[in-house]
């Protein structure tokens, strides 16, 4: 397997909505960022009551259940887009919806036992995945959501959306 030098995303390789979340991966490895902050997440999951897993902060806003099967759904999606393109698919990608994603995904109903086994599931899937790219499977661009995308952008995409929606369940959530 060629090694690969990891660097931030370049010009081309994903569109300026995604790079609200590759900038806030700190460093080059999207792979290590995933590791360390999901450690933090799960801790932070395990310690939550059965109330603050149903918590919404405002009217009309996601449950912290609802917020983490989205996280898990938009994984699930980004890294589905890496295997493609990295597979040399030139198959242009559809966009998905999360406002349609979430009131269908009966979160609120799961367990918070089950949303963390999928999330772990899930997030060693993806690290096992990315960790087998070859370094020219890191740098094929395809196209998701009518742009240009890599590999390596959906990596620090999938890392800094928990990041984001992490940030946001410490600050809104549990004041």
């Amino acid at each position: 397997m060629t090694t690969f030098t990891f660097r931030k995303p370049g010009p081309g390789e994903c569109s300026d909505y995604f790079k609200r979340y590759t900038l806030l991966v700190e460093g080059k490895n999207p792979i290590d960022a995933m590791e360390a902050e999901f450690a933090g997440t799960i801790s932070l999951l395990q310690s939550l009551n059965e109330n603050q897993w149903m918590h919404r902060y405002a009217e009309g806003k996601w449950s912290i259940k609802e917020v983490i099967l989205h996280i898990i759904d938009t994984e699930r999606i980004m890294t589905y887009r890496a295997l493609r393109i990295a597979r040399n698919d030139k198959t242009p990608l559809p966009g998905f919806e999360q406002d349609l994603f979430t009131p269908h995904s009966e979160a609120d109903s799961r367990t918070a036992e089950s949303l963390i086994r999928e999330f772990q599931a899930v997030r060693s899937a993806t690290v096992e995945l990315f960790r087998n790219f070859t370094a020219d499977m890191w740098v094929r661009i395809g196209t998701a959501s009518d742009n240009p995308i890599s590999p390596l952008a959906l990596a620090f995409i999938v890392a800094g959306h928990e990041m984001h929606h992490m940030r946001i369940i410490r600050e809104r959530y549990l004041p």
